[in-house]
């Protein structure tokens, strides 16, 4: 089977911030063809976005896909909701999962696989403060001990 080929729009370096990434699960949306061009050039943000299950199905809101450029009265809202799709059996488990206290869904990536516009959607579980702290602590003693081994290296 040939590899997929795959190319990063957007991605949602916020949620990792701000939340435990516990599952994640791809999911086709529903776009307007002047989103698509616009989406090929790169020109979404995925920051402030957030997911809901409404009656069975997945919408995205606050994603905002800028308008394009040639695209005149065919251009839609740039923070419309849109439509994700996903099976029927995965909405079910992430319902499942979401009445649990303390379970969002937040965009983590916009891609484009192959032709098709893709978005990685993350079961994500909230950080405390001290959750955060903790993991900057983290990075910063990783970043200390690369720029100590980069040193010894030199000499």
């Amino acid at each position: 089977m040939a590899k997929e080929n795959i190319k990063l729009i957007a991605n949602n370096k916020k949620a990792y911030h701000d939340y435990f990434i516990e599952d994640t699960y791809e999911a086709g949306i529903s776009l307007h063809g002047t989103e698509v061009k616009s989406l090929r050039m790169g020109k979404c943000s995925v920051k402030e976005a957030f997911i809901r299950i409404e009656k069975g199905e997945v919408f995205v809101y606050g994603m905002h896909i800028s308008p394009y450029e040639k695209g005149n009265i065919f251009n839609r809202d740039p923070l419309r909701v849109k439509k994700l799709l996903m099976h029927r059996a995965e909405i079910n488990k992430i319902t499942g999962k979401i009445a649990e206290k303390g379970y969002t869904l937040v965009p983590l990536k916009v891609y484009l696989k192959g032709s098709l516009v893709k978005v990685e959607v993350g079961l994500a579980r909230g950080k405390k403060l001290y959750d955060k702290r903790a993991d900057i602590a983290k990075k910063d003693m990783r970043r200390e001990a690369e720029k100590d081994f980069k040193v010894r290296n030199l000499y």
